[in-house]
């Protein structure tokens, strides 16, 4: 077979190629785009579940998210560093942020330098100031932000 000889090219054949190449870059890119808008989904879930919990004025199980230990009442003397009575006067009607009316989650990302956990930052009441949680991405406890 000589050169002059050689088969037409198949367009339809090259057409499906290219659609198919184009398809499938561009399913890896939405992907990609969908796993970096929603990579601190977890830790922004928890902190929700939190800020939901002292809204609905339910301390108890704000507690228990706040250590990831909804059992916490079984053995209080683990969190004895921070009882419930020392949780309830910071997150309770009392505290900083008073009675939570609402909440907003407004953005999530990392200390500088690299970390274990993500900040959540929260808009709540309205409040200019903004309420700041810090997520362990290991076991979802929370604590003060410590940048």
């Amino acid at each position: 077979m000589t050169l002059m000889d050689a088969k037409p090219p198949d367009l339809a054949r090259e057409r499906r190629r290219r659609i198919t190449l184009t398809i499938i870059i561009a399913v890896v890119l939405i992907a990609a785009a969908l796993a970096w808008q929603f990579r601190y989904w977890p830790e922004e879930h928890v902190a929700d579940k939190f800020f939901g919990a002292l809204q609905r004025e339910n301390y108890e199980a704000a507690y228990g998210i706040y250590f990831a230990d909804p059992n916490w009442k079984q053995h209080p003397q683990k969190y004895a560093l921070y009882a419930f009575n020392d949780f309830y006067r910071d997150w309770g009607p009392s505290g900083e942020w008073g009675i939570i009316k609402n909440y907003k989650i407004e953005v999530a990302g990392t200390c500088p330098g690299g970390s274990k956990g993500v900040v959540v930052q929260l808009i709540v009441n309205g409040r200019s100031d903004r309420a700041r949680v810090w997520v362990q991405k290991s076991d979802k406890t929370l604590s003060y932000p410590p940048c």
